[in-house]
């Protein structure tokens, strides 16, 4: 029992850390709006996948509510109809490179071939381009930064990160992110975990309370535009 309480300890802990409020930081590099009253933007990373993505899209059309979801290039190639059920739910896309790769230690150049790659997997499905970048990690620096701007890209971070990623049971991402939540934050989630995923049922959870709240769920896209 000791050892459970501790677990569960550390776990609040580590997510009250995660989900201190980043507000936008110079240049290219956005992680929050607080301008955007009211407004809040859902993000999904590392699809898509062929069981959890259409999942979500199922919870997101049943709240008629609209995410951004950063692709994985490799993974727009080898699940493409999960990717077309992104584009034909009118959810936003957004780059989050070929590999998802260690992008902190790769140059200028290799980061840019990451990017291009993704709107290659990309365009091979739909005439489409993305215009906001993720970097693996969140990961951040001059190269990185270097190569976003010369292929036209943003950089989105998050100013919420639900640790869904360490199968945090979805009770606890619900409790902390809805006690945290404020104007125009950024929601890190992820359309696939390896070894099941906790994203669903928090969703069942957030996307209720927070509409009830009068928060109203929109695009990074559309939560940047109004800075």
């Amino acid at each position: 029992m000791k050892r459970a309480a501790l677990t569960v300890f550390l776990v609040f802990g580590i997510i009250l850390s995660a989900i201190a409020p980043t507000n936008a930081t110079a240049g290219n590099v956005f992680a929050k709006n607080s301008s955007a009253t009211g407004k809040i933007a859902l993000t999904f990373d590392d699809g898509p996948h062929p069981i959890y993505t259409p999942k979500i899209l199922e919870i997101l059309e049943e709240y008629e509510i609209d995410a951004t979801f950063f692709v994985i290039g490799r993974n727009v190639e080898n699940y493409p109809d999960a990717f077309r059920a992104i584009l034909g739910s009118g959810c936003e896309i957004g780059n989050h490179t070929y590999t998802h790769g260690n992008i902190g230690g790769m140059s200028e150049s290799e980061i840019c071939r990451e990017l291009e790659l993704t709107e290659q997997a990309i365009a091979k499905i739909a005439p489409l381009r993305p215009t906001i970048f993720r970097p693996p990690e969140g990961a951040c620096g001059s190269a990185i930064e270097r190569a976003s701007r010369e292929r036209g890209y943003d950089i989105v971070l998050w100013s919420i990160d639900t640790l869904d990623w360490a199968h945090t049971p979805s009770d606890i991402i619900a409790r902390k992110l809805l006690g945290n939540i404020g104007d125009g934050d950024i929601i890190l989630m992820h359309d696939y975990v390896s070894r099941g995923n906790t994203t669903l049922g928090a969703l069942r959870i957030i996307i209720p309370e927070l509409l009830a709240r009068g928060y109203e769920f929109v695009t990074v896209s559309e939560l940047l535009g109004d800075e």
